[in-house]
């Protein structure tokens, strides 16, 4: 997992040519005016999804992963909590979803704040639960970034 801010993305830029094609997409859109769905960045190889929602209570939220994908969070207006923990053999809550890359796990993990400006990159041995209110539920404006995982150089599980 990768937790920066969107003006950082030059330290990252060797990571490999897709996050970096992804990354300059975030930093070079203007997504005040865009409406919510699904965007082709490079056909279905690397797309975003911009999501305008409600921040929800933790225990409303769930641990999440992906095989076929690297998401890439980015908060475009508001903040919420990112809960996260790195993949090791955690007890599976649903079966793996192979038609939508989705499966839900359930454990311990950490915490991070997306704050408006901030990314976070999940690679597919990182479990992350997005969406978690700060104090109350608020409104917030995300674009989560999805990079086919057979662009990155390194293997999956």
């Amino acid at each position: 997992m990768i937790h920066d801010k969107i003006t950082n993305i030059h330290l990252y830029s060797n990571i490999s040519p897709a996050i970096d094609k992804a990354l300059k997409y975030l930093q070079e859109t203007d997504f005040s005016l865009m409406k919510p769905g699904k965007k082709e960045i490079y056909g279905n190889d690397i797309y975003c999804i911009i999501s305008s929602y409600e921040t929800k209570a933790l225990e409303d939220c769930r641990l999440e992963a992906h095989h076929k994908h690297i998401d890439i969070h980015y908060m475009a207006e508001g903040s919420e909590i990112i809960g996260f923990s790195i993949f090791n053999n955690q007890q599976e809550a649903t079966k793996y979803d192979s038609e939508n890359d989705f499966i839900l796990y359930c454990g311990e993990k950490n915490y991070i704040k997306l704050e408006q400006g901030k990314f976070a990159i999940f690679f597919p041995t990182d479990l992350h639960m997005p969406g978690i209110m700060i104090g109350q539920p608020a409104m917030v404006k995300k674009i989560v970034v999805k990079v086919k995982a057979e662009l990155f150089k390194y293997a999956f599980i």
